[in-house]
């Protein structure tokens, strides 16, 4: 068999064995599968909906996210899709302005929604050289470190144990676990030689996994009556899932896209900057967020939710180098079969929090520093330091005593109030539009402030 090279893992278009590159796409998999999954079952639960749809909606959501993964890897028409190792999963994003819309309204007003906001969104990724200059590298940088920063708490929740109302969160057995997957990734990173360096977070799944089953955490009563094969559902296999095209479910989910394809940049940014050691392009942004807007639409029509780049798989990139397309494809292939193969799909979905969270917590800590790299790269002038010190101030600042809304339009909450994302995104444009070009600071020191720091080679490259 044909030995796997290092540096063909860190190729997009690399020479890798399809067969020795299924570890490295089950890695980006095991990273964001139960996050993928999550959204869906909460709101399939406050919908109301049966068992037996909630099962055919959590396959849709697999199908739908391998096939978005594989669009965003080699884009159709070569323009949907940006192209760059993009792994697509459920967003929740969108999740509270979908509660609302099918409490009040009803599930099929959800579906009607993200078919209609899914197909916008996609049309405005098509024609975004023409709105993407007010994007400039310091409003991408600072989206990207707030996204960074609103994972920190997914990734401490999951450490402790998932459910912060538990009265196990929290416990030494939980912490223990984290820290068992934790310490495997750290151990694979500083001692694992070659290609096998680049597998420490599946590493730490694996060993985590294991000794969760030794303590008797996972809970195998899942696999009870699961049928072998089962197709997922179109929307009109059932009453539940009959589109419905409600005027202002639609207005409230645009809103929405918009600021999914806010992270999508800051995502796609990171990616390019972390993994591939350079800017993104414009024909990458373009292809990204209209691959999220179309595929959504796509979701809609399978009774699904939208979907979006995952944040998680950026920081596995940064952190292992690994961008192979071919390699992160086998991945989305794993995710199409456990659509089809339920017993699949439910044992990942043992995979306890802890053991998640202790492999999380550290990628989510990459991007917070892949944004500080573009921050370096974009250059500290005193222009710059206020753009960025002004968004992240007010967007995690405000985000995090989310009653300073309260006086705020209710749908101006939803989008704003616990979306540290989008309130950075906001600040950072509207000050980038309207600061003038030549601040600086006295004397001579804006000068010198305006210099780009050399960004600094992250841990992976120097790994190798």
């Amino acid at each position: 068999m044909k030995k796997l090279k290092v540096e063909e893992l860190r190729k997009l278009d690399g020479d890798v064995p399809v067969l020795q590159s299924v570890p490295y796409g089950l890695q980006h998999i095991l990273a964001m599968f139960v996050a993928n999954l999550a959204p869906v079952s909460i709101l399939a639960g406050v919908a109301g909906l049966s068992g037996a749809s909630t099962a055919l909606v959590i396959q849709s959501a697999l199908l739908i996210a391998g096939i978005g993964t594989l669009i965003q890897l080699f884009p159709l028409f070569g323009k949907v899709g940006s192209g760059l190792p993009i792994v697509m999963g459920c967003s929740f994003t969108f999740l509270t302005v979908m509660i609302g819309i099918a409490a009040t309204s009803g599930y099929g007003a959800v579906l009607g929604a993200v078919i209609a906001g899914g197909i916008i969104e996609g049309i405005l990724g098509l024609l975004a050289k023409y709105w993407r200059r007010i994007i400039s590298p310091i409003v991408a940088a600072s989206v990207v470190t707030a996204i960074g920063f609103s994972l920190l708490s997914v990734g401490a929740t999951s450490f402790g144990g998932g459910d912060a109302s538990s009265p196990e969160f929290g416990s030494w057995v939980n912490l223990g676990l984290g820290a068992v997957s934790l310490s495997t990734c750290l151990i694979f990173q500083a001692f694992a030689k070659g290609i096998y360096k680049q597998l420490s977070v599946l590493a730490g799944l694996i060993v985590g996994y294991l000794v969760a089953v030794v303590l008797g955490m996972v809970d195998f009563s899942a696999f009870a009556d699961l049928k072998l094969f089962a197709l997922p559902a179109f929307v009109f296999c059932g009453e539940e899932f009959v589109p419905v095209f409600d005027p202002g479910a639609i207005f409230a989910i645009v809103l929405i896209f918009m600021v999914s394809a806010t992270e999508t940049i800051g995502d796609t940014s990171a990616l390019a900057n972390s993994g591939l050691k350079r800017d993104v392009t414009d024909k990458e942004l373009s292809g990204s967020i209209a691959c999220d807007g179309f595929v959504s639409a796509l979701s809609g029509v399978f009774g699904c939710i939208p979907i979006t780049s995952f944040s998680q798989n950026v920081g596995l990139v940064a952190m292992t180098g690994v961008v192979n397309r071919r390699a992160i494809a086998t991945g989305a292939v794993i995710m199409i079969c456990a659509a089809f193969v339920p017993a699949i799909s439910t044992f990942f979905c043992t995979l306890p929090d802890a053991v998640l969270g202790g492999c999380t917590i550290m990628m989510f800590g990459n991007i917070v520093v892949a944004g500080f790299q573009m921050m370096g790269k974009a250059g500290f002038t005193q222009r710059n330091i206020v753009i960025a010190a002004l968004s992240l101030s007010m967007g995690l600042g405000f985000t995090s005593v989310s009653s300073i809304f309260v006086n705020f339009p209710v749908l101006f909450q939803d989008v704003f109030a616990a979306n540290c994302v989008a309130v950075v995104f906001v600040v950072a444009v509207v000050s980038n539009l309207v600061l003038p070009k030549d601040m600086s600071i006295a004397g001579n020191e804006g000068d010198a402030a305006a210099a780009p720091a050399e960004p600094a080679e992250p841990a992976a490259e120097d790994a190798a």
